[in-house]
């Protein structure tokens, strides 16, 4: 169990930048497993990226390119750096940490992009 409290979220412009932050109440050495996902009004929750223990990182091909995750064991974050915004992207942002019976969620932080 790992409580998990996002921000950075807010209003951007098309092609703007937002770094998102994922702050976990306890130490993430051990977490292999940890993401982001998003979750935009009248759509299914969906996966965006995901970065392993050691470093390796996974993205939907829809972020692909623009998007990178990120994570400071030491800091106990996980990051989401996201450049060349568009409205698509609108959506609330949820980080996660763990799985099956571990599996915790924060509470999502908004990301607004304008046309």
């Amino acid at each position: 169990q790992v409580q998990l409290v996002e921000s950075g979220g807010g209003l951007v412009q098309t092609g703007g930048s937002l770094r998102l932050s994922c702050a976990a109440s306890r130490s993430i050495f051990s977490i292999n497993a940890m993401g982001w996902y998003r979750q935009a009004p009248g759509k299914q929750r969906e996966w965006v990226a995901a970065i392993t223990s050691g470093g390796i990182t996974n993205y939907a091909d829809s972020v692909k390119g623009r998007f990178t995750i990120s994570r400071d064991n030491a800091k106990n974050t996980m990051y989401l750096e996201m450049n060349s915004l568009r409205p698509e992207d609108t959506a609330k942002y949820y980080c996660s940490t763990g799985v099956g019976a571990s599996r915790s969620w924060g509470q999502g932080t908004q990301v607004t992009v304008s046309s």
